[in-house]
């Protein structure tokens, strides 16, 4: 999720200051690197946002267009060289990409048997040198474009320039948003609204596999087969703010909405359906060392510790290896028993989590193997563990995290394939999972859609002061979950608990004002959690289940009940949490909380 911004005038207006201020609005997109072409002026990119790159921008850089970019790294580390804008081999072609080329390895292979020479390691270069090749067959910028557009398989946000001809742009989208900006005598193209507000609200919004070629007085919209397309722009009445989360109130809300992409992206090109296995990259120069392993420690923090959690199921029961999951700030300061024949995973979010990293040097010590789930490219535990597999989730701006720990999980199941089909998984259990993994973002689009009953119920519940969350083998992590979210940004008790314990000590809280959350979805442990919430209801607690659509049990002991679509029991967490996320979203709200930054509270923990 990398920040867009182009623009091409006629106006007299400086190009470079206003990329430059639209950058600061899309920051909260990326903040690896940056930089910006002007025709006129040159290339300028930097590590860091967009206050380093005004710093290296002279007063004389200035033209009548260009395109800008901020950075969220997936191919390359954040550095210079990888910043965008990348060239073309002749440094006639310019362009600016968000989105993952899945093809981009193939590509590159047959560009450099043609001549062509990279100077990065990301797959976005490939885009202006595809473009340069085919612009020596048709000998004109549009028709290159899309020849070059047509042969590109992934997802993609893209803004061009050429240089013969500076005042035009070229846009593109495929899965990754990208808006156009109708002005007078000025036209804009973005990755979202938010630069673009400053100086006109009629936009026109992209659709996938459609092309926008501008000048500063007129813009014409394509399919990607040249076809015209006719479509009027719209007037926006969102605020710049407002545009940064997609008209949402807060990023929470819009990164919980963002599950399904999530899911995509963290799948795409890693998923094998046909052979029933996944293909991790960043594992590939470990994969003797994992066959040769005989145990797993999942070392996290807070939400990351209970994907780890979920994941200490998946990988024992499918690829029978044995997990354990440890409290990284607690691991480090025992004696952990692990040798080469260990494996230490490190699970982050932002790859700076302080405890997390020491819990990977310690490991580190022991002759074990170090991997990490990160979702920030280049950050610390990416450099120092031995091996990882990227998130692919994006900026998650919320405190609160939501679509990272869709993430990881979708990462865990994917390793599990992976380190599953190593051992003894069969080729029949890899497809079915496989199978059902593809099937999670139309599964999790239809339980967005009942967003609304979700939020009425989380205002019929919002007067509460204590909460019980309960489940059961693989959501018992995910009850977990939903107490953490709740009482991490509504400041209320809230407590997790496996339904199996309710005997143990929790049912001396349960009256009429303890209500009971139950994940009970049907799986193997459905009739456990079924009598516990029994157990709940003859001590007069108000109960809200979650349950597999179709059931008909559990409405009738729960006062509330949520349904959500039927998955595999090991990809269950998944779906379920998100109803979970959302309760906690409206509750908060609800009590008028600060939902994004709640007290007392930080993004990333780099100290103890």
């Amino acid at each position: 999720m990398c920040g867009i911004f182009a623009y091409t005038g006629s106006n007299g207006k400086n190009a470079a200051k206003v990329l430059l201020d639209g950058l600061v609005s899309l920051e909260y997109r990326g903040y690896d690197s940056a930089g910006i072409f002007i025709p006129e002026a040159g290339v300028i990119k930097t590590p860091g946002a967009v206050g380093a790159l005004r710093k290296k921008v002279p007063k004389n850089f200035k033209g009548k267009s260009g395109i800008a970019h901020l950075r969220w790294a997936t191919h390359g580390e954040p550095t210079e060289k990888n910043a965008h804008p990348h060239w073309s081999g002749d440094k006639e072609i310019w362009v600016v990409h968000n989105g993952i080329i899945e093809n981009w390895q193939e590509l590159r292979a047959k560009l450099i048997s043609k001549g062509h020479t990279f100077v990065s390691d990301s797959d976005s270069e490939i885009i202006p040198h595809l473009v340069e090749e085919h612009l020596k067959k048709h000998k004109n910028f549009e028709k290159a474009a899309l020849a070059a557009l047509n042969e590109i398989r992934g997802t993609f946000g893209i803004a061009m320039q050429y240089k013969g001809e500076p005042d035009k742009l070229i846009a593109a989208r495929m899965g990754s948003p990208i808006v156009i900006g109708v002005g007078k005598n000025e036209r804009f193209i973005a990755s979202d609204a938010s630069p673009i507000l400053p100086h006109t609200k009629k936009v026109v919004f992209l659709e996938d596999g459609e092309v926008a070629i501008l000048t500063p007085d007129k813009h014409t919209v394509l399919k990607l087969n040249a076809t015209k397309i006719q479509r009027e722009p719209e007037e926006i009445e969102w605020n710049a703010e407002q545009a940064q989360k997609g008209g949402h109130e807060h990023f929470m809300l819009k990164e919980i909405l963002e599950a399904p992409l999530v899911v995509e992206d963290t799948m795409r090109g890693r998923l094998i359906l046909n052979k029933g296995t996944s293909k991790l990259g960043g594992l590939d120069k470990v994969e003797k060392k994992l066959k040769e392993i005989d145990r797993i420690i999942i070392v996290a923090c807070g939400t990351a510790y209970l994907a780890g959690l979920v994941g200490e199921y998946m990988i024992e029961e499918f690829a029978g290896i044995p997990v354990e999951v440890e409290l990284a700030s607690e691991f480090r300061y025992r004696k952990p028993v692990v040798n080469k024949r260990t494996a230490v995973l490190a699970i982050s979010q932002s790859g700076e989590t302080l405890d997390t990293l020491e819990a990977i040097r310690e490991a580190k010590r022991q002759n074990a193997l170090t991997l990490g789930i990160v979702n920030t490219v280049g950050s610390t535990i990416t450099r120092e563990d031995d091996s990882g597999v990227y998130n692919h989730a994006g900026p998650e701006i919320s405190v609160a995290s939501t679509k990272a720990f869709i993430s990881q999980l979708v990462v865990l199941a994917l390793m599990t394939l992976f380190l599953g089909r190593q051992r003894k998984m069969t080729a029949a259990q890899g497809k079915e999972i496989a199978r059902e993994l593809k099937k999670l973002p139309g599964k999790l689009k239809a339980i967005l859609e009942n967003e609304k009953a979700i939020e009425t119920l989380a205002k019929k519940y919002s007067h509460h002061r204590d909460f019980l969350f309960l489940g059961r083998k693989y959501n018992y992590p995910v009850a977990l979950e939903g107490a953490l979210k709740l009482k991490e940004i509504s400041y209320i008790h809230a407590e997790g608990y496996g339904a199996g314990e309710m005997k143990h000590g929790p049912l001396a809280m349960i009256d009429e004002n303890f209500p009971t959350f139950a994940v009970a979805p049907h799986d193997s442990v459905y009739e456990k959690v079924l009598s516990a919430i029994q157990q709940v209801r003859a001590r007069k607690g108000p109960v809200i289940a979650l349950t597999t659509e179709g059931d008909s049990e559990v409405q009738k002991i729960a006062d509330d009940v949520i349904y959500v679509p039927q998955t595999i029991e090991m990809l269950s967490p998944i779906l379920n949490v998100v109803p979970l996320q959302l309760f906690a979203y409206y509750f908060a709200k609800e009590k008028g909380l600060n939902v994004d930054r709640p007290r007392n509270l930080a993004k990333s923990v780099t100290v103890e």
